[in-house]
């Protein structure tokens, strides 16, 4: 890096000692810190350890010739961008496209001049100064504007949260159901050995699974007893409302969302709804949700029900694995449950505004953050993170079978 308190830090590389005593005294009369080296290995060593600011070269050396060094440091990261000029007594015009084509910035001529050594070397260190301040200066508007992006996506998040838990409140008083969910969501996905910046993700878009409730009517979704069948289809256009809400965004993290409000009420063997998908063609979050979505309202009391026992409610899971549940995703399941890893104990009383401080702005968010810089790394900005195979392409919500999930959740 150039100090710019000081004229700058050149290196000075020649085979000849009367070459480097003679480039040594100009430099030095000019202000600059000098450091000599008679060959292109010592140089490219010293460089490697403090890099100067400016390398004048010498191109015919005996143990490493100049346009050799040029190209090695160009190879390197840490110190390509040093600016090198050759130092030459060739005059062929083959000689001097070689070292540009190879690195260098600029040629002096044998003898030297001391003018023309101050001139060159004075312009092509401005000119490094200038591209490492507009460097960082992109840098900085960079990680601006990720910050921006970041401040946005959190703030939508939230509000998208705060509208999940506006429809939770209406059939689950503590509010916590969706936050349980995308607990035991993440859980599950670690334990099926989803990489970490997936668990993150799902952790944060299952508990929008059921978003679209809010659009449901409360005769029907507060009744406390078995559904008609008007009164299911009423129920399952929660589906296609949640997907609604959720579409359209270019947040991976809203995109899953968007993929488990549509598909998490499918079943394994392809008699669930909307779009009657079956297995695999069901996207995995979505498949994981099913069964933490199912599993925590069995477990927990609901207008319609009251809470089973642990015991009971794997009972029942382990008997619809491989029938509404991905069998791989309910053995998951019933090993969290053997370790006690799960969330079924009763709320308390301030359980609800504990969740709610979760997800304001420093809390649950940085673990948003982290998430999407992980993202990040491994898409590029405003692509699709998640391939078809994981979360599958939206479907017609609108069709398929009827058919109610395992006793609990509607």
């Amino acid at each position: 890096m150039l100090d710019q308190g000081a004229a700058g830090q050149i290196m000075v590389v020649d085979d000849q000692p009367a070459n480097l005593h003679l480039m040594e005294d100009m430099l030095r009369h000019g202000g600059y810190t000098v450091s000599s080296f008679p060959g292109g290995r010592l140089a490219l060593a010293a460089a490697a350890r403090r890099p100067p600011d400016l390398i004048l070269l010498d191109v015919n050396m005996p143990d490493m010739g100049g346009f050799e060094v040029c190209a090695q440091l160009k190879s390197d990261g840490k110190l390509a961008d040093i600016p090198v000029i050759f130092l030459t007594a060739l005059t062929d015009t083959d000689d001097k496209v070689k070292g540009f084509r190879c690195g260098g910035v600029d040629y002096i001529t044998k003898p030297f001049q001391f003018d023309e050594v101050q001139a060159r070397i004075a312009t092509h260190l401005q000119m490094h100064r200038l591209r490492q301040l507009l460097r960082t200066h992109n840098e900085q508007l960079e990680e601006a504007v990720r910050l921006r992006t970041l401040e946005v996506e959190e703030s939508r998040l939230e509000i998208l949260h705060r509208l999940a838990l506006a429809a939770e409140y209406r059939d689950d008083n503590t509010g916590q159901h969706a936050q349980r969910v995308g607990r035991t969501a993440a859980l599950l996905a670690q334990e099926l050995g989803m990489p970490d910046f997936e668990v993150q993700m799902i952790r944060l878009a299952a508990p929008l699974h059921d978003v679209g409730k809010i659009g449901v009517p409360d005769r029907v979704l507060l009744k406390k007893g078995k559904l008609t069948f008007e009164e299911f289809e009423i129920i399952k256009t929660h589906v296609p409302i949640g997907a609604g809400i959720l579409s359209g965004s270019q947040s991976p993290i809203l995109q899953m969302a968007e993929c488990i409000a549509l598909y998490h009420h499918e079943r394994w063997d392809g008699t669930g709804y909307c779009a009657g998908r079956a297995g695999e063609g069901i996207p995995l979050p979505a498949r994981i949700v099913a069964v933490a979505d199912t599993f925590d309202a069995l477990t927990h009391e609901r207008p319609y029900k009251r809470a089973w026992p642990v015991e009971k409610a794997m009972a029942e899971m382990r008997s619809q694995s491989g029938r509404h549940f991905d069998p791989q995703a309910v053995a998951a399941l019933s090993k969290l449950a053997a370790s006690g890893s799960l969330p079924v104990c009763a709320e308390s009383e301030s359980e609800g505004e504990g969740m709610l401080r979760e997800w304001m702005p420093g809390q649950a968010m940085p673990s948003f953050s982290r998430s999407m810089a992980a993202l990040g790394d491994k898409t590029g900005a405003g692509s699709r993170a998640w391939p078809a195979g994981l979360i599958g392409e939206p479907a017609n919500a609108h069709g398929g079978p009827p058919g109610a999930g395992v006793g609990a959740s509607h």
